[in-house]
């Protein structure tokens, strides 16, 4: 039994379907990270999902007001499990900036409403943080560290054109 449960681990690990829930500007970073630059495939997280039942990752990307707690809520409770949740981004770890007195309408982090696995700092983060963020979501699935190499910035395709300066 324990050699079915690891590489049942492993293939989750390698296979995450992440369901995006980007509600302010680190959606945008999210969006860069699928991309060919940073290329999320390689760590088996390729296709975003829009349906939450195709969906065993949530990425809470932005501030999460009370209008909108009771739709996290629900896209969270039709996951099936396991499941797990990417706060990426100071408004969705803390509220951010909108966090303040006179602003009633802010849920002061993701985790006041669903349990959050791994928190991606930044305003917004870049995509090697969320790219970290799913390492660590793999990690904590096999208790291991994906081994794959890991580039972290891909050289140019701008540094072979001749007469470019590129920094």
């Amino acid at each position: 039994m324990k050699l079915a449960d690891t590489i049942m681990k492993l293939c989750q690990a390698n296979s995450l379907w992440p369901m995006t829930f980007g509600i302010a500007c680190c959606a945008i970073e999210m969006m860069g990270t699928g991309m060919a630059r940073f290329d999320i495939s390689r760590y088996g997280s390729e296709v975003f999902r829009p349906s939450p039942r195709q969906s065993d990752l949530m990425i809470v990307a932005g501030t999460v007001n009370k209008k909108l707690a009771p739709v996290l809520l629900t896209l969270y409770e039709q996951m099936p499990s396991p499941k797990w949740v990417i706060a990426l981004g100071n408004c969705a770890i803390s509220g951010g900036p909108f966090k303040v007195k006179e602003n009633y309408n802010i849920i002061e982090g993701a985790d006041k409403l669903i349990p959050v696995d791994v928190y991606v700092p930044g305003c917004p983060p870049r995509p090697e943080g969320l790219i970290e963020g799913i390492l660590k979501v793999q990690e904590k699935i096999t208790g291991i560290r994906h081994p794959i190499p890991q580039n972290r910035h891909p050289k140019s395709p701008l540094k072979k054109i001749k007469g470019l300066r590129v920094k």
